[in-house]
């Protein structure tokens, strides 16, 4: 799986785990939501994303 693909999984699995924890919790997870969206926006533009950093840290490890 490529990087991106990866980042991708990520931020999907996020948003719903986050919506679930919403749903059941609090609906301040929410947040976590907006964290997610705002960050993945902003990584369109900037080709900024931390995650990619840590994921390819990783993979040169391995």
């Amino acid at each position: 799986m490529t990087i991106e693909n990866q980042i991708r999984a990520f931020a999907g699995s996020f948003v719903l785990i986050s919506l679930a924890l919403a749903y059941v919790h609090s609906h301040y997870w929410l947040w976590f939501t907006t964290f997610v969206g705002i960050n993945l926006l902003q990584s369109a533009f900037t080709k900024f994303c931390p995650l990619e950093i840590i994921l390819r840290k990783i993979e040169k490890k391995n």
